[in-house]
């Protein structure tokens, strides 16, 4: 017989100390995604702005995309960094 009080061993703790572990490195891909999204939104939102200021046409759209999507790539370089 055994003893219904006594504790038993999940079988999961490995598994839960893995997922604790990966949860920083899980966060950084986060913040990488939520980075590039923000820059290439507000580049996009820049230059739409722009085009309807200055009745450009594309050109500011253009620009715009171009600019986010530079400052997304320097972003995600400066937080990459960390990690080397």
């Amino acid at each position: 017989m055994s003893d219904a009080s006594a504790p038993r061993p999940t079988g999961h703790s490995d598994q839960e100390k893995s997922s604790a572990r990966d949860l920083p490195g899980l966060a950084a891909f986060a913040a990488m995604g939520t980075t590039i999204a923000s820059c290439i939104a507000v580049g996009v939102v820049l230059g739409l702005y722009a085009d309807h200021l200055w009745h450009s046409g594309p050109a500011g759209l253009l620009i715009g995309i171009v600019l986010g999507t530079v400052a997304a790539v320097a972003s995600v370089v400066k937080l990459v960094r960390r990690f080397l």
